[in-house]
């Protein structure tokens, strides 16, 4: 027989290194150890689970070929051992044992010649009084999604508040809402959705994209208990309001499990996370770890950093696989690439968010800009919104972030970033960035050069703009006569705004600008307006070139108010 090799944690990270393991060295002895009874699941399918996209649990667990991956797979067809509902409780790592507990109280001791650390992550524990009510869950695992599916499916509630508007709490407030028709309220403490992953003008898109959809949102509110009656959860008390609630989802985010190796003298980081060096091994040199158990290191800033993503843990899984079985992989440092899908729109981004840079000491602006995601003639264009982040002294890009109806159109130009983010790209070479092109596809400058290139003419001093919540503190200046707005769109799409806002919407198309100075006021600030932005750019350089210095244009124009959800 080979070594024997145990993993503890058998979801994604612990799988994906046993699989690769026992492909490179068949005689080893792998054994997979986990707590629960279901294991190797798609844990990111839980919110589509509970919707019904997806309609049985077992689909989560199945390969691709229709086969569950249950103990009996892992020995019949990989020759893995696996034992679930079974605790690991201490890790020895003098006698190079660890201790496991079954669910009937019995413990025993196993060896081991190397171990694989696979322990997840949990749900926060807010702390709350009553939390312990029924009807509360959290999602933290496939018997959770099955528990809140069957009491969704009973009939008995038509009202949810989910706690936490990241990504598990956002995709449940959708499978709420949109399958099961629940009136369904998101509470979050920050004052966004989608806080640290994407700017506020995005988050308010995705949020106004929801609240149409039906979904409430209480943004800087935090829960203070859950009242219930007869033992079930019947309200939820903010610290600004009291909500009714048959059903209360918890996804105020989630930490690595990281006490079992903590215990053993293992070294850990500042939220528990384990430290782990770029071949995935720990502080002893026997013992891997990965997956959302574990701390990073961030690209862009260099430091260590929570990256609780199922793409990284089968990714780092491989890499310890290979490494079990002798190879010298490396797992390099991440850029946090990530998409979560809100109803018929998405969020993505990679990198670094505006507030983050600014957090990390570059010299940070943002960049926002909509256009077409394909060729403008092309009859199934829609508009795609993005945000670059990049340091104004060295040009370096440091983040994007996106929101667009064609959820793999936006993902595919995140991704193409995302790619280069580690190797500090400058603005110049996103704007050179080589894109496949076809009409069907996309546009012949396509919208990341063309994002890259308004940075350039920002960073350049050429183009002066403003974003939606400067415009909206703008449009009461414009409504007061102090600041004088001009639409540069052709005469009949500025014509149902000058007649609904008289005196105070002007239009003059930006190919009549030149011939037009005489009716600009004297002495006013201008704001210049078009669809999507690119007509106000073409007319501020006009009007700088003839000496008229003080007008901005709005960053995506009339298209990304709407969508920001300002009513104009």
């Amino acid at each position: 027989m080979g070594k024997k090799v145990l993993v503890v944690g058998a979801v994604a990270l612990g799988s994906k290194a046993a699989c690769r393991l026992k492909r490179l060295e068949p005689d080893a002895e792998v054994l997979l150890i986990d707590q629960d009874e279901h294991i190797s699941y798609g844990g990111c399918g839980i919110p589509y689970y509970v919707s019904g996209d997806v309609a049985d649990a077992s689909e989560l667990q199945s390969t691709s070929f229709h086969m569950l991956r249950d103990e009996r797979f892992f020995k019949d067809c990989k020759d893995i051992d696996v034992m679930t509902r079974t605790r690991v409780t201490a890790i020895h790592r003098n006698e190079k044992k660890i201790e496991i507990e079954k669910m009937d109280g019995t413990r025993s001791l196993l060896p081991y010649d190397q171990l694989v650390i696979g322990t997840g992550s949990r749900v926060r524990d807010l702390k709350i009084e009553g939390q312990k009510l029924g009807g509360i869950y959290s999602v933290g695992s496939l018997r959770d999604a099955i528990a809140i599916k069957s009491a969704i499916a009973s009939g008995q509630a038509g009202t949810a508040v989910v706690v936490g508007a990241g990504f598990i709490g956002l995709e449940m407030a959708e499978a709420l809402a949109d399958m099961w028709g629940l009136d369904t309220t998101v509470v979050e403490i920050s004052d966004q959705i989608m806080p640290g992953f994407v700017g506020p003008e995005l988050a308010k898109m995705a949020q106004s994209h929801m609240e149409k959809q039906g979904v409430v949102f209480r943004l800087g509110e935090s829960v203070v208990r859950f009242e219930g009656e007869d033992g079930r959860v019947a309200r939820v008390v903010t610290d600004k309001e009291t909500l009714e609630a048959d059903i209360v989802i918890i996804a105020a985010g989630i930490l690595p499990n990281g006490e079992l190796a903590a215990a053993a003298g293992l070294e850990v980081g500042f939220n528990g996370g384990i430290l782990v060096d770029d071949h995935m091994r720990t502080t002893d040199p026997d013992i891997y770890a990965g997956g959302d158990c574990v701390l990073v290191p961030n690209a862009i800033t260099g430091k260590p950093g929570y990256y609780p993503l199922g793409s990284l843990s089968n990714r780092q899984g491989r890499v310890i696989g290979d490494n079990l079985a002798g190879k010298n992989s490396v797992s390099p440092p991440v850029v946090g690439s990530f998409v979560v899908k809100l109803f018929e729109t998405c969020l993505c981004g990679a990198g670094l968010t505006l507030k983050r840079a600014l957090e990390e000491g570059f010299d940070a602006i943002s960049v926002r800009m909509c256009q077409l995601d394909r060729a403008h003639f092309y009859p199934t264009k829609e508009l795609m919104y993005l945000e670059l982040v990049v340091d104004r002294s060295t040009r370096q890009v440091l983040g994007i972030q996106g929101s667009g109806s064609k959820g793999d159109a936006t993902v595919g130009r995140i991704n193409a970033v995302a790619a280069l983010l580690a190797r500090k790209p400058k603005v110049e070479d996103i704007s050179n960035l080589e894109f496949a092109y076809s009409p069907p596809f996309s546009s012949a400058m396509d919208i990341v050069n063309a994002l890259a290139n308004v940075a350039d003419n920002i960073l350049d001093d050429r183009m002066h703009p403003i974003g939606c919540e400067e415009f909206a503190e703008r449009w009461e200046e414009i409504k007061r006569g102090d600041v004088c707005l001009i639409d540069c769109r052709a005469k009949a799409d500025a014509k149902v705004y000058e007649e609904k806002y008289p005196g105070i919407w002007k239009g003059i198309p930006q190919d009549e600008l030149l011939g037009r100075l005489d009716e600009l006021p004297e002495g006013k600030p201008l704001v210049l307006i078009c669809n999507t932005g690119v007509r106000s750019y073409e007319a501020q350089l006009n009007l700088r070139a003839k000496g008229h210095k003080d007008n901005v244009t709005v960053f995506g124009g009339v298209a990304m108010l709407k969508h920001w959800g300002m009513d104009i």
